[in-house]
Parts: structure tokens; sequence; C-alpha cells
């Protein structure tokens, strides 16, 4: 098929929404159809229609469905789209939603918050990690435990709490937070500054590209996942492949890929507690062992093959219900 896939990133750009439209354009086109990768919506008919971000490419979609009404429609939900938009733009992102054939939501909980209306179009797919080498904790013969928080810096993400909770440590320990992602703007790019000023155990990389991003998690002993709300932050499922422990904050987006069960947690916005859980991940062998253990069984969710295996069945998906409307 002649596939259109729309973003808001552009070409170059190390968002996640970016990240995701380039991966899914190669995957498909493994499997033979051919994928056009764009920020504006010119009009031009495909085969098949996928849209990321309800909101911000609502404008795109309503004129995809004003032209070519028979076309079947994909929506990508993103965090922002479900705990956020929805709420401060409900007739936009909604009228999105309705307009799609299939909705892909990136963890396992989206069902729980969207309208029950759109349920059955509901489609689950985990997003895939590049192989990458396992970590190796190489911060283990040294003077530090070395903590990676990767994420542009913003406000959902919650990028500096890490950096907050290392603060409250005792003077003994050698938790070392290193924080790899761009300013979302000025504020952030100042907050992140005088955290480096005033912190000692921060240290921050800004925007890596992806090769640095892996070799940083590669040499992290653990990873924090703080942000407070998240659509299925790929940074997860890229440390389960590398067998990375993981700390999250306690949150649909987090837990959706994780699972309930998993050991890692503490309340969203809760330094307090995030302290307490970087002391006994530096300090209990046995609890990094089982996070270790628990993100090991976690990682054949994030294959490429079934990445791709979901993005398929999202295109039947859709297909048969644009044929079963025209029937």
């Amino acid at each position: 098929m002649h596939i259109t896939l729309i973003t808001p990133a552009p070409s170059g750009s190390r968002a996640g929404n970016r990240a995701t439209a380039d991966r899914w354009a190669s995957l498909l086109e493994n499997t033979g159809h051919r994928v056009r990768v764009v920020t504006e919506y010119d009009g031009a008919p495909c085969d098949l229609f996928i849209a990321l971000h309800a909101w911000r490419s609502h404008d795109a979609i309503q004129a995809f469905r004003k032209c070519w009404p028979e076309t079947p429609l994909i929506l990508v939900l993103t965090g922002t789209d479900i705990y956020r938009h929805q709420q401060e733009y409900p007739l936009p992102t909604r009228a999105s939603m309705a307009a799609a054939d299939v909705l892909i939501g990136l963890h396992a909980l989206v069902s729980e918050d969207i309208p029950e209306e759109f349920a059955g179009k509901l489609l689950t797919l985990y997003q895939s990690a590049n192989e990458i080498p396992p970590a190796t904790n190489k911060a283990a013969a040294t003077e530090t435990f070395d903590v990676c928080v990767i994420g542009h810096l913003r406000e959902e993400k919650d990028s500096l709490r890490a950096a907050m909770a290392a603060r409250l440590l005792p003077d003994e320990s050698r938790v070392r937070i290193l924080n790899a992602g761009k300013p979302h703007n000025a504020e952030w790019q100042a907050l992140a500054e005088q955290e480096v000023a005033a912190n000692p155990r921060f240290k921050w990389l800004g925007e890596l590209d992806k090769p640095s991003t892996q070799e940083l998690m590669a040499q992290c002993q653990l990873m924090v996942m703080s942000s407070v709300m998240e659509g299925g932050a790929n940074a997860v499922s890229e440390a389960c492949c590398a067998g990375l422990p993981i700390i999250a904050s306690n949150i649909p987006g987090n837990r959706g890929l994780l699972g309930n069960d998993y050991q890692g947690y503490y309340p969203a916005r809760d330094h307090v507690a995030l302290a307490k859980l970087l002391q006994k991940s530096e300090s209990d062998p046995e609890f990094l062992k089982c996070l270790t253990e628990q993100v090991n069984e976690l990682a054949p969710l994030f294959t490429p093959e079934n990445e791709q295996r979901s993005l398929e069945r999202a295109l039947e998906m859709a297909l048969q219900r644009r044929s079963n409307l025209k029937g």
C-alpha cells in the first residue's frame, strides 16, 4: 500500500513522535509498503493514512477525512492526547478519535483513560528497541552509582525529580544522576543550569544522539523514568532490552509497560519516596537484582518483530473496518 504518515515533529528531530514515525516507516517498508512521512498534509491521495497525535494532527485528520472519506485512517494516541488534551481540548481531540478507524495505544492501560465508545477500535502496540548491548554496570568498580534520566526536559517528564531526590541522599551515597535531554524552552534551560551549579550529584549531558544514549544506558546501573504523564515511553522499552533496571513514577503510562507487579514504582512528583528507592537500589543488591530480572522478563514485548506484527494487525483492522462501513 501507499501509506502517508503524519507527525508534528520535523525531520531530524529527536522527539519521540519523530523516532516512532521513522521507525514505523522502516518496519512498514520492510513488508513491502511505501511510506511517505510528512509534517503537513497536502491533500495527496494514499491507500492508508496514519496520524501521530490526536490534537496536533486534528486539522490534517479532518482535511484527509474530507478529501478521502473512504480511505482507512489510523490514529496513534500520545500521552498528552490521553492525559491532557482530552481535558484541555476535548472537541478536536475526540473528533480525531472519532474519525479514525483504528486507535493505537502505546501501553496496555490506555483503554482505561479514553471514552468507552472508542475502546472497540483500540489496539495496543509496544514500541520496540533497537538491539543494544546489555547494561554492563561499568560504574560498579568506580566511585559512582550512575543513574540515567533520558528524555527532553519538560513539565510532562518531571525531568529534574531524580536530581531533587539525589540531594536528599546521605553523604556516603555514590549516586550520580546523568540527565540526557534537550530543554523544552529557556525556563528549562535555566533550571538545568541552576541544578548543575547547586547539585554535585547532578550532571546534565544535553541532547544525545542514539549511539551516545545507548552508551549512556550501558554505563549506568539504573534508570529513572519520572514522567507525570506518558503515552508509553520508548526509553522504557530500550532499558528493558538492555537489562537496565528502572525506577518509575506510578502512572498509567509506566504501569502499562512494566505491569502492576513491578517493584520499582514511586508516587509521581514525590522526590522523598524516590530518594528512598535510589538509596535502596544502591545499597540492596537483591532489590536491584529483582528489578533487573523483571525488566529482562519484559524485554520480549519490545522486539521489532512484535512491533511489526502489531502494525500489520492495525492495518488489517483499519481496512476491515472501512470495508464494513462501505458495506
